[in-house]
């Protein structure tokens, strides 16, 4: 595969072109040794490139690359050296991690958070994400406990999802501004598989695609993993520059638009109601599906929650609106629990992808998650009291750590979207991981590899003093007196 797709073929091979195609263009253009080698390191560990895959002869990536054997031999030999690949005579070179590197992907998730070699535990900035809030998760159990044995004489398989979640998704919306009906909602395993489904239902291997530059990283794994090609609409710290976005929209005329306008992940920014206007009747004049990601539209910290944005549409103009939430971020990341909310029509279509699959959800997840849902009103207002007062609590640390940084403190969501001054991301994230921090480095918010190596995304969920003591370990690494240049990253699992 090309085109930052994610490289894991039946055969475990990597053809010459295909890794040609997956390199910088500046690599492309001037291959350096070195310059090789770190490009191939990053796409392993952004999991780009599988690992066990067979990488190309080197005699083929010269030709491919139009450079001399000599580089790729050099190119491969650090590679060889920093434990990312491995050369058996006569079978070839395979990939690989260094011995104490953790695996790429999701994976990453059963070592997070960390120890250091003393034992003292680490500190996770990695997971944009609460812990569940315990009086109202053990309501909910106990309200399930009493259903679910009547649940339990039957086989258990709700394609769609338990009516009673349906109907509380669906009357929420309604409530937002969105009237909704119960089938127009199916329930998933969280909003990345919600995801998933519906790029899977719409787009085919080399389709075209838009989503905001930078966005959610787990949602550019599930394009690179489907092959679609990816183009961008950026959003800086003054918001999303809506001309160029309709100047790309118009351009490429993509099959899918990826957006999250409520309290954008990374940056915190809310897209403003006219944009979010211009933004459907683009995406309707192109025939673009726009999928809207709604998981922290409820985050809102400086101002009232925000309406659906397919609300805004005039009657019948909305249909071409999917809008995918869960509840991982207003209650626990560990209850998988999403849902898409399109036309009835879709809804049956993305049921059926969905049983091949995984045939139906958790019964249990999803009663747990009836009252939690149809409650949250009364319980959201002291979960956000206790954002409010940790992203205190975190720009506080880092006026005091570290005051050279800067960023825009947006009005609501989980995260600030840091400026390091200089483009030292995942040098940083490398040495912190050192110091038992483990952080989401910019880069894996990009579309495009090597992009906002001068940004960090941190997380305001945890504690104050933790977020203290992790700014103060970041701001020591930053500062240690060796200077900080690109880097082999360590790979990081965000969320």
């Amino acid at each position: 595969m090309a085109n930052g797709r994610v490289v894991q073929t039946a055969d475990r091979i990597l053809g010459s072109r295909q890794l040609a195609a997956l390199l910088p263009s500046e690599v492309r253009a001037r291959p350096g040794y070195r310059a090789l080698a770190d490009a191939v390191r990053k796409l392993v560990l952004d999991g780009r490139i599988a690992l066990h895959v067979r990488l190309p002869a080197e005699r083929e990536l010269a030709e491919a690359l139009g450079a001399s054997r000599a580089t790729v031999t050099g190119a491969y030999d650090l590679l060889r050296e920093s434990g990312y690949v491995r050369s058996r005579r006569g079978s070839g070179t395979w990939t690989e991690l260094p011995e104490g590197h953790g695996p790429v992907g999701a994976h990453l998730l059963a070592g997070s958070g960390g120890y250091l070699p003393d034992g003292e535990p680490g500190i996770d900035l990695a997971i944009a994400a609460l812990g569940a809030p315990e009086d109202s998760l053990t309501e909910a159990l106990a309200w399930a406990a009493a259903r679910l044995p009547r649940l339990a004489r039957s086989p258990g398989y709700h394609p769609f999802g338990l009516p009673g979640l349906r109907s509380a998704v669906a009357e929420r919306f309604t409530r937002r501004g969105l009237a909704t009906r119960p089938e127009q909602i199916l329930v998933t395993a969280g909003a990345q598989q919600a995801f998933s489904l519906v790029v899977t239902l719409l787009c085919g291997p080399g389709d075209r695609v838009v989503t905001e530059n930078p966005t959610y990283a787990n949602a550019l794994d599930a394009l690179r993993h489907a092959r679609l090609r990816t183009g961008s609409i950026a959003v800086s710290d003054a918001g999303w520059d809506m001309e160029i976005a309709e100047s790309t929209l118009r351009q490429t005329v993509p099959r899918l638009a990826y957006v999250i306008p409520d309290f954008h992940n990374p940056t915190g920014l809310l897209m403003p109601q006219e944009q979010r206007l211009r933004l459907l009747a683009a995406t309707r004049r192109t025939g673009t599906w726009l999928v809207v990601d709604e998981t922290i539209a409820d985050i809102a910290l400086d101002v009232p929650a925000p309406a659906p944005l397919a609300s805004l549409a005039p009657r019948g103009g909305a249909e071409h609106v999917v809008t995918i939430g869960s509840l991982s971020k207003t209650h626990w990341g560990g209850l998988r629990v999403g849902w898409v909310r399109a036309t009835a029509k879709m809804i049956t279509e993305l049921a059926a992808v969905k049983v091949a699959a995984d045939m139906t959800g958790s019964v249990l997840d999803q009663l747990v998650a009836q009252p939690l849902l149809e409650g949250l009103e009364r319980t959201l207002p002291a979960r956000l009291a206790q954002l409010r007062e940790q992203r205190e609590a975190l720009v506080a640390a880092l006026e005091r750590h570290t005051p050279e940084w800067s960023w825009e403190r947006g009005p609501g969501g989980l995260s600030l979207w840091v400026d390091l001054g200089e483009p030292v991301s995942s040098a940083l994230a490398e040495r912190a991981g050192a110091c038992g921090v483990h952080i989401g480095r910019g880069a894996r918010f990009g579309v495009d590899p090597g992009t906002f190596e001068h940004r960090l995304r941190i997380p305001y969920t945890l504690a104050a003093d933790r977020l203290d003591e992790a700014v103060r370990r970041l701001a020591s690494a930053f500062h240690d007196g060796v200077p900080l240049a690109p880097a082999v990253e360590r790979p990081h699992w965000v969320a």
